[in-house]
């Protein structure tokens, strides 16, 4: 008897439907086909004993599995349920009462019949949608990260018998059905995977660095990449993760869009499925150039991919791997990055806020106001010389962070708090929204491509010379003359005027230091 069931596998981030067809006829053996892993063809076994566990026999006849389509490489565990469905069904076993093809089945099987945990459910719900299908049957466990799509039923069970009573029996009441999406049931702090980020909680613990914090405000509030350079202890990394208390939260589109990366890599919190907070991914200088891209012989998402919506901080820039920060340019131009191998290419979403920081040199001290560097002018050269100029050039904001000095650490003057920043920030985002309102992927400054630059981007006459001069002055790129004018274009935004004034586009170059022509080359 030839049975079918409907299941799904993970292509990159996305689910296509996979068709498990299971035969029994007559003849002997087991076997899967249709390009099968190891974790699929070992799912013989586990769902042999889950089915003997639960006073269920194998058939002894000829058994075969295809998973179609035959083409495409099935990979991981998730496939032990409608396997063991489909060997039920096809052996007489389970007189299904529900049509076996009307619901999509994954899970994985425990040797007790238990259900586990699997990757990637919120892609495979939203395939199921799609596809029209009457609903979706996971482990309980997965059944937050599945109702996360609208108008999909949801049915979820701890174990084999309570999928085979629910398919035996039409009137039969699921452990749990379609949960709502409910926004107001997001978690308050970000999910990083770095609980140390809990420990910073409000902007305005930052003393001093006013200039600093300033350059924060604008790379929010335009979605631009920004880099800090100073010595050790000046608050660089303090700084840097402060800046996620004053980004928006993420919308659902976004949300939805972030928490399908993070369920096909099996980072997503069962408990609460749905990213508010966008990420901050803050990777360890070691890491390597796949690491960070995402690849594999099955590509999986990367650390760029990871930071999707969100920040990606660069501690001590300088210490990672040349090859390793090259690879960064593409996917910061196009907010995507494509990876291909010889049997397949997937293109996974990068659109995040480069966050970077660095010393001045080995020792840390050149320029301070009071240590001396001991560093030569060649090792200083040869120091910034590992951050190569395209990807400075692809930096809108650099920023010099000097040491804070006692009086400043002491002082009790109040500052802006997170909250009164992330005001300024969403009125300038909201802004943004409704000027690319029609403009297909631009949601931020950051994002404009040369014809919106020169489309929004209006320059008074006053502002126009004293870009001229910048750009005579410093040698400035085609690249950094845009970059400065979508800064620019930011701080008129956080100030609500429609063009971009003289001051706007002083306050825009000031926030290209690395640019000046002898920066880093001379000691004082």
């Amino acid at each position: 008897m030839l049975v079918k069931i409907k299941g799904a596998a993970l292509l990159g981030i996305d689910a296509i439907t996979i068709t498990i067809e299971v035969n029994v006829s007559m003849g002997q053996g087991y076997c899967i086909v249709g390009l099968p892993d190891n974790a699929v063809k070992e799912s013989l076994d586990r769902t042999e004993t889950a089915i003997k566990a639960n006073g269920f026999h194998m058939p002894r006849t000829k058994l075969v599995i295809n998973l179609s389509p035959a083409d495409l490489k099935k990979t991981g565990a998730a496939f032990d349920l409608p396997i063991a469905i489909g060997i039920l069904a096809a052996s007489e076993q389970l007189p299904a009462a529900h049509p076996l093809e009307n619901y999509l089945i994954m899970g994985e099987l425990g040797l007790d019949g238990n259900l586990n945990a699997i990757k990637g459910v919120l892609a495979m719900a939203m395939q199921a949608k799609e596809e029209g299908f009457t609903g979706i049957i996971v482990p309980k466990a997965n059944k937050m990260e599945a109702a996360m799509v609208d108008q999909l039923a949801v049915f979820a069970f701890d174990h084999l018998m309570e999928v085979i009573e629910f398919l035996k029996d039409p009137l039969y009441i699921p452990a749990e059905n379609s949960i709502k999406y409910k926004p107001n049931s997001f978690p308050s702090k970000s999910y990083t995977g770095q609980p140390n980020l809990q420990n910073i909680s409000d902007f305005s613990e930052v003393k001093g660095q006013y200039y600093c914090k300033r350059a924060l405000e604008v790379a929010s509030a335009g979605g631009h990449n920004i880099i800090m350079i100073g010595p050790p202890g000046a608050g660089k990394t303090m700084l840097a993760k402060t800046m996620v208390s004053i980004l928006p939260p993420l919308s659902k589109m976004e949300a939805l869009e972030t928490s399908k990366i993070y369920s096909a890599t099996g980072k997503l919190n069962m408990h609460q499925p749905l990213l508010s907070q966008r990420p901050f991914r803050q990777p360890h200088h070691t890491l390597s150039a796949i690491a960070m891209i995402g690849g594999g012989s099955f590509p999986q998402p990367g650390e760029i991919s990871l930071a999707h919506n969100g920040i990606l901080f660069l501690d001590e820039l300088p210490e990672f791997n040349k090859s390793v920060l090259e690879v960064l340019r593409q996917p910061m131009e196009e907010g995507t990055v494509a990876i291909a191998r010889a049997k397949m290419s997937v293109q996974f979403p990068a659109r995040f806020m480069l966050m970077a920081s660095m010393n001045p040199c080995p020792c840390g001290f050149y320029n301070h106001p009071q240590k001396e560097c001991h560093c030569s002018s060649t090792a200083i050269l040869k120091y910034m010389h590992k951050i190569s100029g395209p990807l400075l050039d692809r930096i809108d904001l650099h920023i010099e962070v000097a040491p804070v000095m006692y009086e400043e650490l002491r002082a009790k003057d109040e500052t802006d708090s997170s909250a009164m920043v992330a005001l300024r920030v969403k009125k300038a985002r909201a802004l943004q929204l409704q000027r690319f309102a029609l403009d297909e992927g631009v949601f931020t400054n950051a994002q404009m491509n040369k014809n919106q630059i020169k489309k929004y981007c209006i320059v008074d006459p006053p502002a126009e010379k004293l870009l001229k001069e910048a750009m005579e002055k410093f040698q400035l790129s085609a690249r950094a003359f845009d970059r400065i004018l979508k800064v620019s274009r930011s701080i008129a935004d956080l100030a609500d005027s429609e063009n971009i004034q003289i001051h706007h586009i002083s306050e825009a170059i000031q926030y290209r230091n690395l640019d000046r022509s002898n920066w880093g080359k001379f000691k004082n």
